[in-house]
């Protein structure tokens, strides 16, 4: 946890921002694989983590804004209990590290609610899991069909934003999921070789995760058909002459994430088309980084990128015409289907429970539905303090080129007879994590190879 005032402080700035009503923050519980007690890794809820802090199941959190009441129910294991888990932290230590004073029985909760105690409006957050449904189905007294719609837009924008500008303490941890995350991708650069599956590989980066003292931030993607964006590892073993893509992320003990992506041969060496193809990203990967600020929209940078990718396909035939206009037509997204980054933070897609529009967008700028700008998860002007990420790719879909082949779309653009000749090559992406300041960007975490050359010595050091 982070020091008590931290939590204290949080809490004041979202009653000074919320204003009025009770919030209600249900914690997560355990929830099994394949039968009851056989438990899927537990994962605390992120806000509720990001206001107390406590990395337990079934706690649950109210804050009753205009009383000034702060109550955690919540109970400890039973002697019975603790024979499986073994003994833990009391309850009252962890709430007294969070500044929370007023601790009550879970058995309570439902009473609670049930005989009237918030006088005024609760507010709650979207649940994403359906145990949660049903809890706040039980305690509000409410149809279950109408617990999504009825969630407090007002308590999601006051989350969003506290959460959104990075704290000093969650930088820290932010640049060591990172560095962690770095371990993992340098591991896979050097043992992606021919005969070992993807399994293998996306196993042992596990590990290292774990080793950290967390886990994965999402399930690893590692994949050799890297033109399916979120391809995940497979008993597909490696040959050579192979690209790799490699989309992976660990989360520190806290919950903080990382999330990079490199793409490397399985031989020693990119062919001259990969590394054509390889360096295309990277300019449009480093163009974006350059335009990082605040008060730039993000959703700028994503169509800067889209531009640099357009330009660069043209150098290969793939495309053609005036550029701008090819992007303004959306050409570009028979390569690149989906947005430039996201936030990072307690989650690796931050805050997506609360819903892109909130997150992503403002009151004033709409997410577009249009094939490609519909994935952008983040247009909005950039803050000092966000934490997000750069992730500039090119896909070369077998399927979605036959698709738009057969219908000819945008062929004043598209080359499809040369196009053909990619439908076998897979797909490139090159993702870093990144800090706005008050006038650019800083990279979070150390370095990691990137260049050609700079990914082609470290495959070769690990000879």
């Amino acid at each position: 946890m982070f020091s008590q005032q931290v939590y204290i402080s949080r809490r004041t700035e979202l009653k000074k921002n919320l204003k009025k009503g009770t919030v209600l923050l249900p914690g997560n519980g355990e929830s099994g694989m394949n039968f009851k007690d056989n438990w899927y890794p537990f994962r605390q809820d992120s806000t509720l983590l990001y206001y107390t802090g406590i990395n337990i199941p079934d706690v649950y959190f109210v804050l009753d804004i205009e009383n000034d009441q702060e109550i955690l129910f919540g109970n400890d294991p039973t002697p019975e209990e603790i024979v499986w888990i073994g003994p833990t932290t009391p309850l009252r230590e962890l709430a007294e590290a969070s500044g929370i004073k007023n601790i009550k029985p879970l058995s309570e909760l439902a009473d609670y609610f049930a005989k009237g105690a918030p006088t005024n409006k609760i507010h709650y957050l979207p649940p994403y899991r359906s145990e949660t449904s049903v809890t706040l189905h039980k305690l509000l007294g409410m149809p279950i069909a109408e617990v999504n719609s009825k969630c407090s837009v007002s308590l999601i924008k006051a989350v969003v934003k506290q959460r959104e500008v990075k704290q000093l303490e969650e930088v820290e941890q932010l640049r060591d999921a990172v560095n962690i995350t770095a371990q993992m991708h340098t591991y896979a650069i050097q043992n992606g070789r021919a005969g070992k599956t993807e399994k293998q590989i996306a196993g042992d980066l596990q590990a290292i995760a774990i080793g950290g003292g967390g886990n994965i931030s999402f399930p690893i993607i590692l994949t050799a058909n890297g033109q399916y964006l979120h391809n995940h590892a497979s008993e597909k073993k490696l040959i050579d002459g192979e690209l790799v893509l490699c989309d992976c992320g660990a989360e520190t003990a806290m919950g903080y994430a990382g999330d990079m992506t490199r793409t490397f041969p399985v031989s020693e060496r990119f062919t001259e088309l990969q590394k054509q193809v390889y360096n295309i990203v990277l300019d449009a990967h480093n163009t974006a980084i350059e335009a990082l600020k605040p008060g730039i929209k993000f959703l700028d940078v994503h169509l800067l990128a889209s531009s640099r990718l357009v330009e660069g396909l043209k150098g290969l035939g793939l495309i053609k015409g005036d550029t701008q206009e090819a992007v303004s037509k959306g050409a570009h997204t028979l390569f690149f289907q989906c947005g430039l980054g996201h936030m990072m933070g307690l989650d690796v897609h931050d805050m997506e429970n609360l819903g892109e529009p909130y997150v992503g967008y403002t009151d004033t700028l709409k997410k577009s539905d249009v094939f490609g700008l519909r994935s952008l998860r983040l247009g909005k002007e950039l803050q000092e303090g966000f934490v997000i990420t750069v992730e500039p790719g090119l896909y070369f879909n077998p399927y979605l080129i036959d698709a738009w082949k057969a219908e000819q779309k945008l062929s004043e653009f598209i080359n499809y007879s040369e196009v053909e000749k990619f439908k076998n090559f897979g797909g490139v992406r090159i993702e870093e994590d990144f800090l706005i300041t008050s006038t650019a960007s800083k990279l979070l975490g150390d370095p990691l190879a990137k260049t050609v050359s700079d990914v082609e010595e470290l495959i070769n050091t690990s000879k």
